[in-house]
């Protein structure tokens, strides 16, 4: 062997292992095939180039008045009566100086709170014909009608409103959309890859004809579900509209439209949007003219100030004067929170404001097409220079041109950022450092870059936060993704709501709405469940995701009594305020469902879906039928049986499913073997009702065999052990029409509900 030759031949496949690794990465950037690590990695890079960067502005031009919380314990909960949102209005435009007024909220329906649509209808008739009645309705109109009241106060001022579009079969077209910024003709001939709609939700007409200018608020999510991009125009049948802070900016700007530029925009090979102009503002857009958000920084960069404080003159005189007013929410029952870069549940309404500031400030980031060409050519002038130059180098020095080569990367990227807005792309770049270092050390090994998940800061707008930080400890333990699994559902409803609804007026019944929400939600959460939605009075959660668990049954049972025992705390606290009392019933069931990140392009929710799910719902509004106060299915039982007591009430086919299921009731839970178990204090069964257990169990035996008389005589002994009436009553009902129609002999004592 020729030793002179060896370390040569070792040089020529070092490099050759290296220039690989950059002609790989080359191919990827001039966009030969794609890798998702990659752009994993890239988007990772930037996240953390928004949060290194991000500074809050010093003297901002936006600020937030927030309905939050406290407003709504003040006030009620949203929508308000449109009077009080014009006090608002005025207040803020006239004590306070604001320049302009944005509403990130929709007025989608008209306000008839104040009962004046009633008024008219009794007017024209049944009392048509009394003269004084139509004239003091005439009278009274101007006081009552809140929605005229509420134009009147934003017409002809610098008000601007909210609204959204949907995507996707079925998507409906409520209110009226403001005028188009491009009309179809102005872009006529170029074929643009704008974010498309097919329905929208917009304001009254009243209110939208008053308005100075109305924007969209429709999001724009990426393929992990955060918010890094504004769409500032949305196309809907040709026409195209405008965002909700563009058309803020554009407004307190002196209001003229912006100009479309057009160039070879990111990601395209042909004529697109490249920058919108607006006055003296450049914007940058992509191809789809969707700018990135400015973040400048965590949820409060920009000052906030609570409706309550503003409506109560709590503010100085002035305290916004020559400001955009941005009204928006971070309450969580109002669900207008964001997955973003810096921030797991943060307010939409701080997006916008990010957008406005930036616009304002032309601090919007952007990545012309050009860089692409820049990052390709530095890829390789790097690449090949590593390669060259690592295999004759020691450790020591390898290390530190390793180490040069990674700052110049990180340090040209955040120059670039900070100097001249641009965002160079340094995935590629860093990766052939990486790369080449690694193949370097490690001879003849190939490490390939994987990028990290995103944590499960995505959850927070829909589980307690605590299971928060368990999936930020562990974010393989969940997924975004639609997966099926077993878990349990439960469903709450409040019985005879209508009946509370009428005996009480608009701000009562959201006192007392919003009192039982907490409360309710405060349990679930407790008990670690996921709330679903939230379905006018109903509440839905479920148990098993996005944190697999093996006690998802008995959590969700426990839940339920945990929720009937703070019900009947409330209805105590209820009757002693006035207010009527509340009960509630419970469904819950536990089988194969899917849950994941589900809705479209516009409007996402992390939901469960399945026969089981609709069971659980089914159940819920058959304990109006048995006259218990909560229900589950067989297989929440088959689960849980071991910690909750429960006893059967019926075998069921419900609408929808043509295989009967047992029903069954809790009772509470199970008396612990040990002291010092950990339970819920307070659920132990109710002694009458366990009493009752054999005689229901002997009741049942007969009915299914059908033994008519011997189940009447034992429903006797039921009814004189103080069973629930509706339960005997039912099945009394069912008894004598069996007698009168026998089922037939292979009956299996199963009934079937035809109705939901």
């Amino acid at each position: 062997m020729n030793w002179r030759k060896a370390p040569r031949r070792g040089y020529a496949r070092r490099v050759s292992l290296g220039l690989i690794w950059v002609l790989l990465l080359a191919a990827q950037t001039a966009g030969l095939y794609s890798v998702d690590a990659i752009e994993q990695l890239e988007t990772w890079s930037y996240d953390l180039r928004i949060n290194a960067m991000a500074a809050a502005p010093g003297d901002p031009s936006v600020a937030i008045v927030d309905l939050d919380e406290r407003s709504l314990q003040a006030i009620g909960r949203w929508p308000w009566p449109r009077h009080r949102v014009a006090e608002l209005v005025t207040e803020l435009l006239d004590r306070q100086g604001a320049a302009l007024v944005v509403f990130d909220v929709v007025f989608a329906e008209a306000d008839e709170s104040s009962g004046l649509a009633v008024l008219q209808s009794l007017a024209q008739t049944q009392l048509r014909d009394q003269p004084g009645f139509q004239s003091a309705v005439q009278a009274l109109a101007p006081e009552l009608d809140r929605d005229a009241i509420f134009a009147h106060a934003i017409r002809e001022r610098p008000v601007i409103l909210g609204y959204y579009f949907t995507s996707g079969d079925g998507a409906v077209r409520s209110g009226q959309l403001p005028a188009p910024t491009f009309f179809a003709e102005d872009l006529q001939g170029l074929d643009l890859p704008f974010m498309h709609a097919d329905g929208y939700g917009a304001n009254i007409a009243t209110l939208q004809q008053a308005a100075l200018a109305a924007g969209h608020v429709t999001p724009l999510f990426d393929h992990d579900g955060l918010t890094r991009r504004v769409p500032l125009l949305v196309d809907f049948e040709g026409d195209m509209y405008e965002s909700l802070s563009l058309a803020a900016t554009r407004v307190f700007l002196g209001g003229t439209y912006p100009r479309a530029i057009f160039g070879a925009a990111e990601g395209s090979d042909y004529n697109a949007i490249e920058w919108l102009q607006l006055g003296e503002h450049t914007i940058p857009v992509d191809a789809r003219a969707s700018a990135l958000v400015p973040y400048h920084g965590h949820q409060g960069s920009f000052p906030y100030h609570s409706a309550v404080d503003v409506l109560d003159h709590k503010l100085a005189d002035g305290s916004l004067a020559g400001r955009i007013v941005l009204i928006g929410t971070t309450a969580l029952g109002l669900l207008d929170l964001r997955a973003t870069p810096v921030g797991s549940a943060y307010p939409g309404v701080e997006i916008h404001a990010n957008m406005i500031q930036g616009i304002l400030d032309d601090t919007i980031k952007m990545r012309p097409a050009w860089l692409y060409g820049l990052e390709l050519i530095s890829l390789l002038a790097l690449g090949i220079t590593l390669a060259l130059l690592l295999p004759l180098l020691g450790p020591a020095a390898s290390l530190a041109l390793t180490a040069t080569a990674f700052a110049l990367v990180i340090g040209a990227s955040l120059w670039a950022w900070s100097a001249h807005n641009l965002v160079i792309p340094t995935a590629s770049l860093t990766l052939t450092v990486a790369g080449v270092a690694v193949l370097h050390v490690v001879y003849g090994l190939f490490v390939e870059s994987r990028a990290k998940r995103q944590i499960a800061g995505l959850f927070g707008q829909y589980v307690p936060p605590r299971v928060v930080e368990a999936l930020a400890d562990n974010p393989d333990a969940a997924s975004m993704a639609g997966e099926n699994r077993t878990m349990s559902v439960l469903f709450s409803d409040v019985l005879g709501f209508t009946t509370i609804a009428e005996s009480l007026s608009a701000p009562e019944l959201a006192r007392l709405m919003n009192a039982y929400l907490s409360a309710m939600t405060r349990v679930i959460q407790d008990q670690v469940g996921t709330i679903d939605k939230y379905i006018g009075d109903a509440i839905m959660a479920f148990w098993g995701a996005p944190l697999a668990t093996t006690s998802h049954a008995r959590d969700a049972v426990v839940t339920a009594l945990l929720m009937q025992r703070h019900a009947a705390e409330l209805r105590d606290t209820f009757v002693a305020r006035g207010w009527p009392p509340l009960h509630i019933g419970i469904g819950i069931n536990t089988g194969a469902m899917s849950v994941g990140n589900m809705g479209s392009e516009f409007r996402r929710a992390y939901t469960v879906l399945g026969d089981a799910v609709n069971l659980g719902a089914r159940l819920e509004s058959l304990t109006r039928v048995y006259g218990c106060t909560i229900l589950v299915g067989e297989d929440t039982v088959a689960d849980s049986h071991d910690n909750i007591v429960y006893r059967e009430l019926d075998l069921v086919s419900v609408k929808g499913k043509h295989s009967a299921v047992r029903i069954y009731e809790p009772l509470g839970l199970v008396v612990p073997t040990t002291p010092d178990a950990a339970q819920p204090t307070g659920l132990t069964p109710d002694p009458a009702i366990i009493a009752r257990a054999p005689l229901l169990e002997h009741f049942i035996t007969a009915y299914r065999a059908m033994q008519w008389e011997t189940a009447l005589t034992r429903l006797d002994a039921l009814a004189a052990a103080g069973e629930y009436p509706e339960l005997l009553a039912l099945y009394r009902t069912r008894i004598h029409a069996y007698v009168a129609a026998p089922p037939p002999p292979d009956w299996d004592g199963a009934y079937t509900f035809t109705s939901k």
